[in-house]
C-alpha cells in the first residue's frame, strides 16, 4: 500500500509539472521545442507510472503480490493497443 501511495504521489507531481509547463509555454516563458520535448518526457513517465499502479492494484485484487510487478519500458506502455 505504501508503494502505491508513493507511485500515486509521483503521478500527481508529474501532472502538476505538466500544468506548470503548459502555462509556461502559453506565456512564452520557454521555447516551444524545449517545452514540447519536456512535456513528452513527462507524459511518457506518467503513463509508465499509471500502468505500474494499475497492474499493482490488479495483482493485489487477485491476491497476488503487487511487488512482483515491474515498470514496463516506454515502448511497451506507449505501444499498447488494447
Amino acid at each position: 500500500m505504501e508503494r502505491d501511495r508513493q507511485i500515486l504521489a509521483r503521478i500527481t507531481e508529474m501532472v502538476e509539472d505538466e500544468h506548470r509547463l503548459r502555462a509556461a509555454l502559453a506565456a512564452g516563458e520557454i521555447d516551444d521545442a524545449t517545452g514540447q520535448q519536456r512535456l513528452a518526457g513527462l507524459e511518457r513517465e506518467r503513463d509508465q507510472c499509471c500502468d505500474l499502479l494499475r497492474r499493482r492494484r490488479a495483482k493485489a485484487e487477485f491476491g497476488e503480490n503487487p511487488d512482483d510487478v515491474r515498470v514496463r519500458s516506454e515502448s511497451q506502455v506507449e505501444g499498447y493497443l488494447g
